[in-house]
């Protein structure tokens, strides 16, 4: 049973609907044969439970199936029902056996062949030496050698590898290290460093219990980290220390020794919590933040206003990026990143929020002589969107008129029950109280009516007297398609200009993404659009954080606007090509050129969008036999 069909199941659960044999063998990088094989050993695997349904429109994950498989796969008292769960279970026996384990009685235990055992050492052998930890072996008796530090790295590796879609799941850990009562833990936790005056990361606080249900875990077995004689105690964590202590003691009924209580607090006060919390910003910079990484910010938030026209002269956001900023700077020098679920969902919804970002962790890794993640980047993607979004909506309120024939005041209550429910997303311009009205006389963006008409458009929304749900849900339905018919007319009037015949490619292939972007490139270069260190700046924005938005496209550039004109050169290829974590089938390489720095945001976001959907991408690739198929194409999936 091969460890793909697992990889199957993600690509399946990421999904919305029915999936291809043949969209699922482009994601995964192999055949459709191979992929009804992965179908049949996960269906075999959860047997009876039926995870998968197949149909002439391809297959489908049923997720309450799959989660009941998942939950019975993961409780501590089965077998291991994966190869994956078996790798797990085999490192979580060899950290808790100092004197080894015998490979025939592992092979008795799992009712597998030793030739089994035998592959799966040599997947932990892998995992250990990311963690420190060598695979011993002396005879049939196997090993782990390491340091303690070393064993609960990897076993810390171990658990976040099994949330890399997602959140780090508190239910898990707990089932893990039978550590009953972590969720309660928690509360009071976040309750004791609330009381002390910190904002609490809620993305970052799981993954520091692990750390706690780990600790735990191993002191119960006796076994402890190392006292380090001569160690001097920050004074900064020494009330969350005694905090943490005290929680543990409680909570566990465990005394953990200084060695670990000081890890813990250095895990939280550097990924977790940030001090200030409802403190003017004068007090929080005298007394919390570093001077340098503040006018290191002050200088960054200049850039970005310069490069993108995106303005962050906020002194409040600039302080909470400075403290983020020295918990940062911590994390990196340790290289023990914060994980952040969010990254595939903000990349996707929000490409624009995330390359500003990579704009401003460039910025930071030069003056700090650090390297980032894109868990890390998605954190400041996070601070920089959550403050546009305080100071702006993303759309304006749509403007429309109300059509109810007077009788009575029903037409002023009307009003006012429209102008409570969606007051927020419409702005009452005209109320007309006569029953002759001309529907071709309206300038709003919508009109309500409480009488229907003859001949009226996709404006006019019909509703009640006496307003009803249904009638709020009708309302902002069509709320939702002005504004995407709206937002689709400028993505035709703005995209289609920047695509050019001469730099449209279909089938062009490259090993890599550096030898694609080198590739597009000169052919922009050759045209006198960008010139090499352009293409080189595309390279390097790469590297920084992979350029695939979405599981179809790839959209490089450089982080500087040098181009002598805004312009797209795109391949267009039936087979998709590696990129990142993604597999794509479209590249789009986009020269931004200084004068059109207000584009940016809008054209960015927009061919993101286009390509956003799957299914439309690869009926366009199908179609798009050349340039103006390709602008036909286009533009019917933009029109849709």
């Amino acid at each position: 049973m091969s460890d793909k069909y697992e990889r199957l199941l993600e690509q399946l659960l990421q999904a919305d609907g029915w999936v291809t044999a043949s969209e699922l063998a482009d994601q995964l990088g192999v055949t459709t044969r191979s992929v009804r094989s992965y179908v049949t050993a996960a269906k075999a695997a959860a047997h009876p439970l039926a995870i998968i349904t197949a149909s002439t429109s391809g297959y489908r994950i049923n997720r309450e199936a799959y989660a009941s498989f998942i939950s019975g796969a993961r409780s501590r008292d089965s077998e291991p029902a994966t190869p994956r769960d078996r790798v797990h279970h085999l490192v979580r026996r060899l950290t808790e056996a100092p004197q080894g384990l015998d490979i025939h009685a592992l092979a008795d235990s799992l009712f597998v062949s030793e030739s089994t055992i035998e592959s799966d050492l040599r997947k932990v052998r892998a995992l250990g030496e990311d963690a420190g930890v060598a695979l011993a072996r002396r005879g049939s008796v196997v090993t782990l050698a390491g340091s303690e530090v070393e064993h609960r790295r990897l076993l810390s590796k171990l658990f976040h590898s099994e949330s890399a879609q997602g959140f780090l799941e508190l239910e898990n850990v707990q089932k893990e290290f039978a550590s009953d009562g972590l969720a309660g833990f928690k509360t009071d936790l976040i309750a004791m460093l609330d009381s002390q005056g910190y904002f609490v990361n809620e993305y970052g606080v799981n993954s520091v219990l692990l750390h706690v249900a780990i600790a735990v875990d191993r002191v119960a077995r006796d076994q402890r980290l190392p006292v380090v004689e001569g160690r001097p105690r920050d004074a900064a964590t020494e009330p969350v220390s005694a905090g943490l202590a005290q929680l543990i003691q409680r909570h566990f009924d465990v005394t953990l020794g200084d060695t670990d209580l000081d890890y813990i607090a250095k895990l939280l006060t550097t990924r977790v919590i940030t001090p200030g919390q409802g403190r003017p910003v004068a007090e929080v910079v005298e007394n919390y933040v570093d001077t340098e990484n503040l006018a290191l910010v002050h200088q960054i938030v200049a850039q970005v206003s310069e490069e993108y026209l995106v303005d962050l002269d906020d002194e409040a956001f600039m302080v909470r990026l400075s403290l983020h900023l020295g918990n940062l700077v911590a994390r990196a020098h340790d290289n023990s990143y914060s994980r952040n679920p969010m990254v595939r969902s903000i990349k996707t919804s929000y490409p624009m929020i995330y390359d500003v970002a990579v704009f401003m962790a460039s910025q930071i890794q030069r003056a700090k002589s650090i390297t980032m993640n894109d868990d890390e980047i998605s954190y400041i993607a996070l601070h920089i969107g959550s403050f546009l979004e305080r100071q702006s909506r993303r759309e304006e309120r749509l403007s429309c008129a109300i059509v109810s024939p007077g009788y009575y005041d029903i037409h002023t209550i009307l009003r006012e029950r429209i102008e409570r429910e969606l007051g927020s997303e419409l702005s009452v311009e005209i109320v007309v109280t006569r029953t002759d009205v001309d529907w071709t006389d309206f300038s709003t963006d919508l009109v309500l009516t409480t009488i229907a008409g003859r001949g009226i458009g996709d404006s006019v929304v019909v509703i009640q007297p006496f307003l009803t749900d249904a009638d709020i849900e009708n309302v902002r339905r069509a709320i939702g398609r002005v504004r995407r018919h709206r937002r689709r007319a400028r993505i035709k009037d703005d995209l289609l200009r920047y695509f050019d015949e001469e730099l449209f490619f279909r089938n062009l292939h490259a090993p890599d993404e550096t030898a694609m972007i080198r590739l597009l490139g000169e052919r922009m270069v050759e045209r006198g659009i960008i010139d090499q260190s352009y293409v080189e700046g595309a390279i390097e924005r790469e590297l920084m954080s992979s350029t695939a938005f979405t599981d179809t496209i790839a959209v490089p550039h450089a982080m500087e606007m040098s181009a002598e004109r805004t312009s797209i050169a795109i391949a267009v290829n039936e087979t998709p090509m590696a990129w990142g974590e993604n597999r794509v089938n479209v590249i789009a390489l986009i020269a931004f050129a200084s004068s059109g720095r207000s584009s940016f945001q809008t054209v960015f976001d927009q061919i993101v969008e286009v390509f956003a959907e799957r299914g439309d991408v690869l009926e366009l690739i199908r179609r798009s036999t050349d340039f103006a198929s390709f602008i036909e194409e286009l533009v019917h999936v933009i029109d849709e």
